[in-house]
């Protein structure tokens, strides 16, 4: 990507790069997992690597923000509208939803023609429910989005994880009481993981 041009306030011309551009497409590698255990088990005849989703959920992406390390800085204001229009990271988005969908397609071919056990079974289920629970967050992204075809891709994401309301909860829900008693999606000062995930959940519906 070359670096974008833009004025500072004080009428100074400045340049902007995204130095971790192509770190975007790492988060296809959820997405992926399917193919991934698919292709791991053919090649070893490790059953183990059905579980690939929980893996790369657990264990390769937190190794991977370890050494991407902490980045806290933002694109300037300037930049932002090149940044919306660049295919590079719409295209980052559009993709899980194939991939996400292809896997379904996939898993539910192997339950169905593949002498699995049980175990293996649980595996394979665990990994593509991590896929559509990652999903979520494309979801989350794309229902941001002014453009209705994005917005339907949002819903077409959600659906795999029965979690189609969040797309109207938290566009008319949480960012309108975001912060407030009445917002079951915004943690309570104190409060553990496993009080706020269940009231989360819960008010949500």
């Amino acid at each position: 990507m070359a670096a974008l041009v833009y004025t500072e306030p004080d009428g100074r011309l400045a340049t902007w790069r995204d130095r971790k551009r192509y770190l975007w497409l790492l988060a296809l590698i959820p997405s992926s997992a399917t193919f991934i255990a698919v292709g791991l088990v053919t090649a070893t005849g490790w059953n183990v690597f059905w579980w690939t989703g929980p893996l790369i959920a657990f264990a390769l992406i937190p190794v991977i923000d370890i050494l991407a390390g902490e980045d806290g800085k933002n694109p300037p204001d300037e930049v932002i509208d090149e940044l919306e229009n660049d295919r590079f990271y719409r295209w980052c988005t559009y993709a899980y939803l194939p991939l996400q969908y292809t896997a379904f397609f996939l898993s539910c071919y192997i339950w169905a023609r593949w002498d699995l056990s049980v175990l293996s079974n649980i595996g394979l289920a665990v990994t593509i429910g991590v896929t559509a629970g990652i999903g979520i967050n494309t979801a989350h992204e794309l229902g941001h989005k002014k453009e209705s075809v994005e917005r339907w891709l949002s819903k077409i994401v959600l659906a795999q994880s029965a979690y189609g309301h969040f797309y109207l909860e938290h566009n008319r829900g949480h960012h309108v009481r975001v912060s407030t008693p009445e917002d079951p999606a915004t943690s309570r000062f104190g409060e553990t993981l496993y009080g706020f995930w269940p009231r989360s959940v819960g008010g949500g519906l």
